[in-house]
């Protein structure tokens, strides 16, 4: 295609795919597009084994790398005692989690220590949030072949900005307003993701729709070409078609994989998405502390009913939602009824286009089908 981001990203098909699933980073890539891994829970170590297999798997094809550094969290820049970090989470969040699986059949007591040993190990992700392996982790990146490196919340650290310069890497940030874009591109970076609240994950409340115009003009009036990537809610080429129409140089999905054959979507999720509908979802803070649409369920409608407490600040809420979601979706893939009830995951509003499952590679194929018949119907009725 005759277009910046194909161009820029060296790719067939502006169609970037961001997912933890290395095995669907990898199959978009080989089918045209552009997959970008999620690396936001990864040490170092783990973040090295990760991208070494898709060198191996991707068939030379251009990858990319999505990682979190954001502006504004508790603790950012220290370094505390995990033990501490721990030790500062209300008893009252725990107990409430606590409830909210007892309600539901499902003993706390049972899985309280596999509960607190993931609590321990997410520590080294609120390490990851602060900064305080991020230059280690971008060394790591930048030993690979990256074509993309994306901050998900705020804008990249400097380091990145450097390091992304240095080796030739765009470097691409999310947003959810005009402003955040404007200071996005004061900070230099290269490609805007403007991203709808219809989008899975940490999102803003603005509509797709409105955020593209508003942000692709902003960029026009000053006379800036900095690209911008559509995301929020898209699962078609008919949608993707009309995000270019609007501005966008191409778009940037992550639900619409979730559902794939090669996704390591826990199965009992999978087929929720697969039957939901796209009121079957809720933006809240409660999973992470900052809002962030997922899966409604029973789990999901328990901290936003009266009486709730308040969500911590990030990172401490993943602390106390992550782990006994953890454990929550092990036992949903068992018998346990409760379990499979309360189950959810991050995903947009996209879920209601999501209603068959296909291998990442035929979700590719199907965009650039849906695009191309969206804009023979747009040339039809411009007629000869």
């Amino acid at each position: 295609m005759n277009n910046k981001i194909c161009d820029m990203l060296g790719i067939e098909f502006p169609l970037v795919a961001f997912s933890h699933c290395r095995d669907v980073v990898a199959a978009v890539s080989r089918a045209g597009g552009m997959g970008v891994f999620g690396g936001v829970n990864c040490s170092p170590e783990t973040l090295e084994e990760e991208l070494s297999w898709i060198d191996d798997h991707v068939d030379g094809k251009p990858y990319g790398l999505d990682i979190i550094v954001p502006n504004k969290v508790e603790g950012k820049g220290e370094q505390p005692d995990p033990e501490a970090v721990l030790a500062s989470i209300p008893d009252r969040h725990k107990q409430f989690t606590n409830d909210i699986m007892q309600r539901h059949g499902v003993d706390p007591q049972r899985s309280a220590e596999d509960i607190e040993a993931v609590r321990r190990e997410q520590v080294a992700f609120t390490d990851n949030l602060r900064g305080g392996t991020a230059e280690a982790i971008l060394e790591v990146a930048f030993r690979h072949p990256i074509k993309l490196i994306a901050n998900a919340l705020g804008i990249p650290p400097q380091v990145m900005l450097e390091m992304g310069q240095r080796h030739g890497v765009p470097v691409a940030a999310l947003v959810g307003t005009r402003d955040h874009a404007m200071s996005q591109v004061a900070a230099g970076v290269d490609i805007i993701i403007a991203v709808g609240g219809e989008a899975g994950g940490h999102t803003g409340d603005i509509s797709t729709m409105v955020l593209i115009p508003e942000v692709c003009n902003a960029l026009a009036q000053i006379g800036d070409n900095t690209p911008v990537l559509a995301a929020g809610g898209i699962a078609t080429g008919a949608q993707m078609a009309a995000a270019m129409a609007m501005g966008a140089s191409g778009v940037w999905c992550g639900s619409v994989w979730l559902t794939t054959v090669e996704a390591e979507t826990n199965p009992i999720v999978k087929e929720k998405m697969l039957a939901a509908t796209s009121r079957d979802t809720v933006r809240a803070r409660s999973r992470t502390g900052k809002p962030s649409r997922q899966l409604r369920s029973p789990w999901t409608d328990a901290w936003e009913a009266e009486g709730a407490p308040s969500p911590l600040p990030m990172p401490l809420q993943s602390l106390v939602a992550e782990p006994p979601l953890r454990v929550l979706d092990k036992l949903s893939q068992g018998d346990n009824q409760g379990a499979k009830d309360l189950a959810t995951y991050w995903v947009g509003q996209g879920v209601g286009l999501m209603n068959e499952q296909m291998t990442a590679g035929q979700v590719v194929q199907g965009f650039k089908e849906d695009f191309l018949t969206a804009y023979e119907r747009l040339t039809t009725t411009l007629g000869e």
